[in-house]
């Protein structure tokens, strides 16, 4: 019997993929979450627009991770690491939108 922990996080990914579907934005799933599958790293979850994603789903993420309502995405970064951008995700599924038909005009 699968463990509820992967029935969740499956579930979270089929989520992912349907939502990027929906706005028009071809995005798969990998096949049991194995990025092998796709010809990928073994970690990638999914393919959205020309995204590699690994879908995470906690029971919460610390607060300090997510944008104050004020604002509209949170920039984090590692002591000599990169940057990384926080959004929600629709709004990301937005942003790839836009570009995808600015880029296609």
């Amino acid at each position: 019997m699968t463990h509820p922990s992967k029935i969740k996080g499956n579930t979270f990914e089929r989520e992912c993929v349907n939502k990027a579907k929906e706005k028009g934005i071809k995005a798969v799933r990998a096949y049991a979450s194995n990025g092998k599958s796709l010809g990928l790293h073994e970690e990638v979850d999914a393919v959205i627009g020309e995204y590699k994603v690994q879908c995470k789903r906690r029971k919460r993420i610390a607060k300090w991770l997510k944008p104050p309502d004020c604002c509209d995405i949170a920039l984090v970064r590692e002591d000599r690491g990169n940057a990384y951008v926080v959004m929600e995700y629709d709004e990301w599924l937005d942003l790839i939108k836009r570009a995808e038909l600015y880029l296609n005009l």
